[in-house]
């Protein structure tokens, strides 16, 4: 009598939405968990994770909702697991402000650092690094200034023009307004590319957004239902 085999686990595809596209000759993806994979150095890349930014708030006396710290965790946790990263390059505001160095958040922090001892971790420091304050040194993760240089990249917080490579950085927190019949808009998170500079959206749950409109030079790809795609000309 054959033998019947267990049916094996299903494993989603870490690529699945995502948007291939050659940046400074490497070949990339652009990620619907707002980063960016850079799969010949097992680098991914994320920009604007603010994370104690809900506690910052309710400590300065404004009651916003909790969670978002282990929520922001946990997909950074999905990423690295998922496509097996061996680097995470945070492009700044790491931590949001002086009132996310609490104990509960680097408890949390220490917890998810564990879980991935074997990823190398790098920090370039942002504006809002600067206030926080550096993360313990116990963590693990190279804090750095810009520009830090990864093969034909300078990673940076700020956007910038680098005379020999091409930057990626955050700050702008870009998005994009999709507009619909009369009055219907959407707006969402986008990457936007250009020939020497890349801008990646905020990777944080509880951050704003700075619209950005398309112009000659510059590409911008939506990020939204799970999948990352070319905004068309003419939004």
């Amino acid at each position: 009598m054959p033998s019947v085999s267990a049916t094996a686990p299903f494993v989603p595809d870490p690529l699945a939405g995502a948007h291939a596209l050659q940046i400074a000759g490497e070949a990339v993806h652009l990620l619907p968990e707002r980063a960016l994979w850079w799969p010949a150095a097992g680098t991914v890349f994320v920009a604007d994770v603010h994370l104690g930014k809900a506690a910052t708030f309710r400590a300065r006396g404004i009651p916003v909702p909790g969670g978002t710290t282990q929520g922001n965790l946990q997909r950074l946790t999905a990423l690295l697991d998922g496509l097996a990263a061996q680097r995470l390059a945070v492009l700044g505001d790491f931590l949001h402000a002086a009132e996310a160095q609490n104990p509960a958040l680097l408890a949390a922090l220490a917890g998810w650092r564990a879980q991935h001892a074997g990823v190398a971790m790098a920090l370039v420091r942002g504006n809002h690094d600067s206030h926080a304050g550096d993360p313990p040194p116990s963590l693990d993760i190279a804090v750095v200034d810009e520009p830090w240089h990864a093969g034909p990249f300078a990673g940076c917080h700020h956007p910038q023009q680098h005379a020999t490579q091409h930057v990626l950085a955050g700050h702008v927190h870009p998005s994009t307004v999709l507009r619909g019949p009369g009055r219907d808009a959407v707006r969402l998170p986008c990457f936007a590319v250009t020939e020497r500079l890349t801008l990646l959206p905020a990777f944080g749950l509880f951050t704003g957004s700075a619209a950005l409109a398309a112009e000659p030079g510059r590409r911008l790809f939506a990020v939204g239902g799970g999948r990352v795609w070319p905004v068309p000309a003419g939004y």
